[in-house]
C-alpha cells in the first residue's frame, strides 16, 4: 500500500480530511516538535513526503536534502505545500529520480490582489499617511501628494500564474500598459494577458512600478541587486510577494535611502520574520509584510485541497498536475510500478 508522510499540517484542514477518508493509501502525520528517530522510522518505507514550502517553519532536519534522502530510501515523491519549494533541493531529488510536485496557482489570486494593494497603498502614501497620524501629525496635506495607478507601466517579472493576475488587475482595472520579462514563456502567453514582452533593462528602465513573481532557485538567488536598482527608472516603485533571498535587502535599503526609489511594497524577507531592527522596517514609505501575502482563508483551503487531491491522484497511478522537475515523470512512474499494493 502507498504510504504517505506529512509533517505537522496541511494548508488547512479540509486537505487533511480529504487525506485521511480514504483507505487505499496510507497516510501518517510527524511532527516538527516529536521524537526524531520515531519521525524518521515512519519516512523510512513512506513513498511520498509533504512538507510545507516555507524555510523558516521547517526544521533543517526535516527539509529534503541530500542528508534527508539517505535516510528515506523508499522515497518517491515529494510534494511541497506552497509554489514555492525552498525546503525541497529540487537537484537533489533529480539526481535520485524523485518526483518534486508543488501547488502553483493555488494562492495565486491571494498573491496577487496583495501585491496590487502595496501598489495602491504605496501610490496613494496610505501606509506614509496612518503612520504621521498616529504620531500626531497636524500639517498640510499636499505632504502626502500620492500618483494615480491609472495608465502607469507596470513592470512584471515572472508571468505564471500571480504575475499573470497581477497583470490582468492593472490593465483591466487601471488601464495600465504592462511590460513583462519572463524568458520561459511562449509569446502566446503575454499575447494573452496583453502583456508587452520585454527585455529585463528595458523594463527596468521605463516601469513606474516593477512587481516580482518568480521562484528562488540557483538562476533567482540574489538576482536583483544594486545593478538592478539602479536600472530602475528613477522615482519608480519596487514590489515582490516572491521570495526572499531574490532581492538583495541591503541593496535596496540603499536606493531606498539615496531616493533612488520612491518606496517598496516587500512580503518576503532573508528571515521572516525580519528583525525589528532590520534597517528596510526604519522607511515610512516601505511597506512590510511578513509572507502573508497568499495567507487568506479562501487561498489556504484551495491549496489545501490541491495537495491532498494531487497527492491521492498520483499514488493512485494518475499523472502529477504540477510537477516542478518534469524530467523525472518518467523515472518516477516505473518506479511507482514496483510498489506492492
Amino acid at each position: 500500500m502507498p504510504k504517505i508522510v506529512y509533517l505537522d499540517s496541511l494548508p488547512a484542514q479540509n486537505g487533511i480530511d480529504i487525506l485521511e477518508n480514504q483507505s487505499s493509501i496510507e497516510v501518517v502525520r510527524i511532527k516538527s516538535n516529536g521524537n526524531h528517530e520515531d519521525s524518521f522510522l515512519e519516512l523510512k518505507d513512506a513513498h511520498a513526503y509533504q512538507v510545507s514550502a516555507a524555510r523558516d517553519e521547517v526544521p533543517k532536519i526535516f527539509q529534503v536534502d541530500k542528508e534527508f534522502l539517505a535516510k528515506t530510501p523508499n522515497l518517491l515523491l515529494v510534494s511541497s505545500g506552497g509554489a514555492g519549494y525552498d525546503t525541497i533541493d529540487v537537484e537533489a531529488c533529480t539526481e535520485n529520480g524523485i518526483l518534486v510536485v508543488n501547488q502553483t496557482g493555488g494562492n495565486s489570486e491571494a498573491v496577487a490582489e496583495h501585491a496590487v494593494a502595496m501598489i495602491l497603498n504605496l501610490l496613494k502614501k496610505i501606509n506614509e499617511s496612518d503612520i504621521a497620524l498616529r504620531k500626531g501629525w497636524n500639517g498640510e496635506r499636499t505632504e502626502f501628494l500620492g500618483l494615480n495607478l491609472l495608465n502607469k507601466t507596470v513592470g512584471v517579472i515572472g508571468l505564471g500564474n500571480t504575475g499573470g493576475r497581477v497583470s490582468e488587475i492593472c490593465k483591466q482595472a487601471f488601464n495600465c500598459k504592462i511590460m513583462a520579462y519572463d524568458p520561459y514563456i511562449n509569446h502566446d502567453r503575454f499575447n494573452e494577458i496583453g502583456a508587452q514582452k520585454s527585455s529585463l533593462e528595458e523594463l527596468l528602465s521605463e516601469s513606474d512600478i516593477v512587481t516580482v513573481h518568480i521562484p528562488l532557485n540557483k538562476e533567482t538567488k540574489n538576482m536583483i541587486d544594486l545593478d538592478f536598482f539602479l536600472k530602475m527608472k528613477k522615482g519608480s516603485f519596487f514590489i515582490t510577494t516572491s521570495r526572499g533571498s531574490i532581492h538583495n535587502e541591503s541593496d535596496l535599503e540603499e536606493v531606498i535611502n539615496s531616493g533612488h526609489l520612491s518606496g517598496a511594497g516587500l512580503d518576503v524577507w532573508d528571515k521572516e520574520p525580519p528583525e525589528a531592527s532590520h534597517k528596510l522596517l526604519n522607511y515610512d514609505n516601505v511597506i512590510a509584510t511578513p509572507h502573508i501575502a497568499g495567507v487568506t482563508v479562501d487561498s489556504r483551503n484551495k491549496m489545501s485541497e490541491f495537495v491532498a487531491t494531487q497527492l491521492l491522484k498520483i499514488m493512485n497511478g494518475g499523472d502529477p498536475e504540477r510537477p516542478v522537475n518534469l524530467d523525472v515523470v518518467e523515472v518516477f512512474k516505473e518506479k511507482f510500478k514496483k510498489i506492492k499494493i
